[in-house]
């Protein structure tokens, strides 16, 4: 039991010590649902901080990880291999077709370095080097200094805000102003020093679950493979079915060159990520000269544990036809979406695949640190649902798993919620 955050020596993310009071003690987890010390359930209404997607303690996976760490638990990459990890290439390289090498780190963030590193390095490795980076002005791609400078200036950023790398950012798409980004892009490409494009596609998440369409994404990667720069899609959050697809950018005809993966990828069990690319990118660095190396690693590079809780996960999309359980979700959402739209609460209400997310009218501005956030997720652990609003932005993203009447369970709290605030 926890007594005090002051006392403990844990020191939680994203957390003010001081004023967070006492964390809940989850000891065990089942479905969509997490236990606490004394027995309370709750509805896992945010996947874990979106990892988890067939369900907490999976016994497949579960079943998986305890096989795989009775034969190996761990090796070195450099100069190794095992099966579980060249098993799980082939996987990934059949959901991301057009791409033909993976890349393993640890997690989010990690994976979005070495997309960072492999753009930069690819153009170094030419002999041209570039060194710029495009981005959205709303980003959030990681907490590591890489993917912090690629990420939107703000509360996140702030205090490191003179050590990050300059970053030429964009605006973010969202309805009205997409062929003016478009245009932002082109601009920037036609300067000559533009490496690589990175985005979250169709939806950015820390940034307040913004929202845009896959046409206008489609056309933003052509502008990248017309003026030959990389485009990396950053799909930690939105890979393995979130946004109704696989991958996010499955909604496009054009494709990114580098693709980050992490998250869902493990079902939520291991921290773990990938990074896949294309033929052309990993020629750059296959040479006789020992300097045209990638210049990236990790201690932990595909730890078979982490290898064998994929692959496991990817079975378990077959096994319990995920991809229909999303479908449903995403239909559910679309009926919610409908009565949220006639309130006076709320507004900017969208859904893509099994994200909802709409923003609560305050007199305060819209933001991460809007106080409104506090009162509603004390609200709905006080119905036993874990929300985690962005600020003022509330929104759903569950496991897969989770049933009709949970979230009918919901969709009812917050209608309640709203009617307390109007």
């Amino acid at each position: 039991m926890v007594e005090s955050t002051n006392n403990s020596p844990v020191w939680h993310p994203y957390t003010q010590m001081k004023t967070a009071g006492l964390p809940v003690n989850i000891v065990r987890g089942e479905g969509e649902y997490l236990f606490d010390e004394e027995g309370n359930r709750y509805i896992d209404g945010v996947a874990s901080w979106w990892t988890n997607i067939h369900g907490h303690a999976h016994p497949e996976i579960a079943k998986a990880i305890y096989e795989q760490a009775l034969k190996l638990e761990q090796v070195i990459f450099a100069g190794f291999t095992h099966p579980s990890a060249e098993e799980l290439a082939k996987h990934l390289l059949s959901i991301v077709s057009y791409h033909h090498k993976v890349f393993y780190s640890d997690n989010g963030s990690t994976a979005v370095e070495v997309a960072i590193k492999m753009a930069l390095q690819y153009w170094n490795n030419k002999g041209t080097p570039r060194n710029k980076i495009v981005a959205f002005r709303d980003a959030y791609h990681g907490d590591t200094f890489g993917s912090m400078s690629v990420s939107a200036r703000g509360v996140f950023t702030q205090p490191f805000q003179s050590l990050l790398f300059d970053v030429v950012f964009i605006d973010t798409p969202n309805g009205t102003n997409d062929q003016q980004v478009i245009e932002q892009l082109s601009a920037a490409i036609a300067k000559g020093d533009v490496a690589a494009f990175i985005f979250e596609p169709l939806v950015l998440g820390s940034g307040g679950m913004l929202m845009y369409s896959e046409k206008t994404l489609n056309k933003l990667i052509g502008v990248c493979k017309e003026g030959g720069v990389i485009s990396i899609a950053d799909e930690v959050m939105t890979g393995f079915g979130r946004t109704g697809r696989f991958l996010a950018t499955d909604y496009c005809n054009n494709k990114a060159d580098i693709v980050c993966l992490s998250k869902g990828i493990t079902g939520g069990f291991m921290p773990f990520a990938a990074t896949t690319c294309t033929q052309a990118i990993y020629d750059v660095f296959y040479s006789d000269e020992k300097s045209k190396m990638l210049f990236h690693g990790h201690s932990y590079t595909a730890n078979p544990l982490g290898c064998a809780a994929a692959l496991a996960s990817l079975q378990v999309f077959g096994k319990e036809r995920t991809m229909s359980k999303i479908g449903a979700i995403e239909e559910r959402h679309a009926a919610f979406v409908t009565k949220l739209k006639g309130n006076p609460v709320v507004k900017q209400v969208r859904h893509r695949g099994t994200i909802l997310a709409f923003e609560i009218n305050t007199k305060e501005e819209t933001g991460y640190l809007n106080t409104i956030r506090d009162k509603a997720y004390k609200f709905f652990m006080g119905k036993r649902i874990i929300l985690r609003p962005l600020g003022n932005v509330v929104y759903i993203l569950p496991p897969y798993c989770i049933s009709s009447d949970n979230l009918g369970v919901i969709y009812s709290a917050i209608e309640e919620f709203l009617v307390t605030i109007s």
